[in-house]
């Protein structure tokens, strides 16, 4: 049986398109313009492009239209935080084909700020596939183009190193804002974050503020992080009783005084407790969201829960 092509396919009425095809470009801090097409979500995003050459999960299957590679892309953006506020491009040709299988995802939550690939694939056709990679981006918020040239992208970065690139769907946007948006980007704040249960959207205000961030485990020893030497070290949010985890109060207590430190929720009872302070356990503990008040006598926003 002979290979029937996507365009012979789409020509025939054979396949649709699962996904809105939306006009997109990738704008380069070096100048050049990648224009493509959209297929996760919408907006402007600035962020470096990095490029990912592993084939790891490929697998050769031949189906409908012929023999294709398959790449779990699952594992890829949804495994290293390291990869928060960054467009991740894909070196491999095809992806897509095995769509999205949940059992393989390795994180809470995707880092990545967009995802850059040659060729989506129409359909998925693998027996563990429980989603597409189209709407598994959307619900995420996380921007993904399709239909450019990643080799000479990748030459380009192998070449110059890591570029700084504006991305959007936004036909407002011309090259020139997208251009100064690249430009202007600049990693302000090295940033190690120690994981306690650390929320996605932390790390993309981190990243938008063009802080680069690494993230730790819970567990990483100071000494470690005092090697990497940072500018500032996030102790993240986290469940439960920050008294019950005595260790890390014993890894702030020797950052302290070395680099600059901030908290958030739970880090921020560690911080309290490696500065000789004492925390408590409630009750039955407080579970509510949070709401900004405006004060009416002097105009003053405070946030309450």
């Amino acid at each position: 049986m002979s290979a029937l092509r996507f365009s012979d396919a789409a020509a025939t009425g054979l396949v649709e398109r699962p996904w809105d095809v939306a006009n997109a470009r990738l704008v380069l801090e070096d100048g050049s313009i990648w224009k493509a097409k959209s297929f996760g979500a919408s907006g402007s995003q600035v962020g470096e492009v990095v490029f990912n050459t592993s084939l790891t999960g490929v697998s050769v299957e031949c189906g409908l239209y012929g023999p294709r590679l398959e790449h779990d892309i699952a594992r890829i953006i949804s495994e290293l935080s390291s990869y928060a506020g960054q467009f991740v491009l894909m070196t491999n040709t095809h992806i897509g084909n095995t769509g999205i299988n949940f059992d393989d995802e390795e994180s809470r939550e995707c880092f990545l700020a967009g995802l850059v690939i040659r060729s989506l694939s129409i359909n998925t056709s693998n027996w563990r596939c429980t989603d597409e990679l189209g709407k598994y981006l959307v619900e995420r918020n996380i921007m993904g183009i399709y239909d450019v040239d990643t080799r000479a992208i990748t030459r380009r970065l192998r070449q110059d190193g890591s570029l700084i690139g504006g991305l959007s769907t936004e036909g407002t946007k011309t090259d020139e804002e997208l251009l100064e948006m690249s430009r202007s980007w600049d990693i302000v704040a090295k940033v190690i974050a120690y994981d306690f249960g650390i929320k996605h959207n932390i790390l993309r205000r981190l990243a938008s503020c063009g802080c680069k961030i690494t993230v730790v485990p819970s567990t990483w020893p100071a000494s470690e992080t005092l090697k990497m030497k940072p500018d500032g070290v996030l102790f993240s949010n986290g469940p439960g009783d920050s008294s019950a985890v005595p260790y890390a109060v014993e890894t702030v207590k020797e950052i302290l005084g070395k680099v600059p430190v901030f908290g958030i929720c739970m880090g921020h009872q560690l911080l309290g407790q490696a500065l000789g302070g004492k925390t408590f356990k409630m009750k039955f503990g407080h579970h509510e969201g949070n709401h900004p008040v405006r004060n009416i006598r002097n105009g003053r926003v405070e946030i309450s829960a």
